[in-house]
């Protein structure tokens, strides 16, 4: 019996006994007068059992069984689903296992077994976060996390990702041996195509979205000049995406957290799909976006997508995503580039007055497929090799042997003749 029982019946005898009112004994118990009528039935019929409650020392009937109960601990100390929380263990029990679950079930059973959780539960915030942007599309934040993504399947590689602010959807994403200016023309191309141009792009200071040379004198400020921009910077430009730079991770949190948690889900999903390459990872990775959308997306404030759609009369997105490099024209309309000479692919003029005059400073570009392109006016003019002339070797002199006669000088050749010295004509050299 416990305190609150014994409780119960010394205040339920006395009102048997006359000592207090029903209504008095009610008021000590803080139950209605209707409750403890029923509490001295029970307890004249049964006597001090009648306050303890039925389904005391009775188990629940929708208590998870013993055995249940028991692969679920077995399953969740496997090498199969290690360092999983107790919210995705349990997604995955009800994917896999066919064992549905919920994550404080999962928890109250790793705790009575005394299994720590893999991290700490993060403490309060102080602060309030940044609100979301009001549209899809109005701010998308970029970053890579480089880590062993595949365990010890494969090398660590890059987890180059966008995130949308205002609804938390991943809207391109690919794995990289290494962060590289290449990966995020990718990852924007991808973005493009899927969901359209956004208003902005929130990243760090990498050197990729940062020119080395983008701090400008006090003479080139004042002359109005504009600072250099990167290769991905430039790319932005002509597409007309205004680029932000982070000054702190904490600046561009909501990505921070994506990998945090992508790191605590995609390591799992991986292995039980049994991705072992760069390769099958990034054949996978569109099935772990849709999943991962439909989990932890959120609705905008704004239903009005601020993405806009790719142009019919812009540019290929071959010719913006590239690299660019400045080049000087010749005369025959060829140029250098790479240790090669290049000439404007005939035709390509025609249609295009007036043609590019020589020496005229001009924009090569190169695709990410490694194609050459001269880009002047807004005009893309292709580049076609021009093979070098093959070098002849001169002919090799013939050396002197046994099958040739050597040369012997006439006895007038003036090495036969001996050497004058004038001091040895005079007798005055001593011997």
């Amino acid at each position: 019996m416990s305190k609150k029982e014994l409780m119960r019946y010394k205040v339920v005898s006395r009102w048997i006994d006359g000592l207090i009112t029903g209504s008095e004994a009610a008021e000590l118990l803080n139950l209605s007068y209707r409750q403890v009528c029923r509490l001295k039935k029970r307890i004249l019929e049964e006597g001090e059992t009648g306050v303890i409650h039925k389904n005391k020392g009775r188990k629940p009937a929708h208590a998870l069984d013993d055995e249940v109960r028991q692969r679920i601990l077995e399953l969740h100390q496997s090498e199969r689903y290690k360092n999983c929380n107790d919210v995705h263990f349990a997604e995955l029990l009800a994917k896999y296992e066919g064992i549905e679950v919920s994550p404080s079930t999962v928890r109250r059973i790793r705790l009575a077994a005394r299994i720590k959780a893999k991290r700490k539960r993060r403490p309060s915030k102080a602060h309030c976060p940044r609100k979301r942007k009001p549209q899809a599309g109005m701010l998308v934040q970029m970053d890579g996390s480089f880590h062993r993504w595949l365990e010890d399947r494969a090398e660590p590689m890059c987890l180059l990702a966008a995130i949308d602010d205002a609804t938390g959807r991943i809207v391109a994403a690919v794995f990289r041996p290494q962060e590289d200016t290449e990966g995020y023309f990718l990852l924007t191309r991808q973005m493009i195509e899927r969901e359209g141009i956004p208003m902005s792009i929130y990243s760090d200071r990498h050197m990729i979205f940062s020119s080395p040379h983008d701090k400008l004198t006090i003479e080139q400020e004042l002359a109005g000049e504009s600072k250099p921009l990167s290769q991905f910077g430039q790319g932005l430009r002509d597409l007309g995406i205004e680029h932000i730079q982070a000054h702190t991770p904490q600046a561009k949190g909501r990505i921070e957290r994506l990998f945090e948690t992508l790191q605590n889900r995609w390591i799992v999903e991986l292995r039980l799909r049994g991705v072992d390459s760069i390769e099958e990872a990034n054949r996978v990775l569109p099935e772990l976006i849709e999943e991962h959308n439909k989990a932890f997306a959120v609705e905008p404030t704004d239903p009005h997508s601020a993405f806009v759609p790719l142009e019919q009369n812009q540019p290929d997105l071959d010719l913006i995503l590239c690299y660019r490099h400045w080049r000087t024209l010749g005369t025959g309309q060829t140029l250098s580039f790479d240790h090669k000479t290049y000439a404007i692919a005939e035709g390509s003029q025609k249609s295009v007055i007036p043609p590019i005059p020589p020496k005229t400073r001009v924009e090569v570009r190169q695709t990410l497929d490694g194609r050459l392109f001269v880009w002047y006016k807004g005009k893309a003019y292709p580049l076609r090799e021009i093979p070098k002339p093959k070098h002849q070797d001169p002919p090799s002199k013939q050396k002197a042997g046994s099958g040739r006669n050597p040369h012997k000088p006439a006895a007038n050749h003036p090495w036969r003749k001996p050497l004058f010295n004038p001091r040895i004509a005079q007798g005055t050299t001593k011997v």
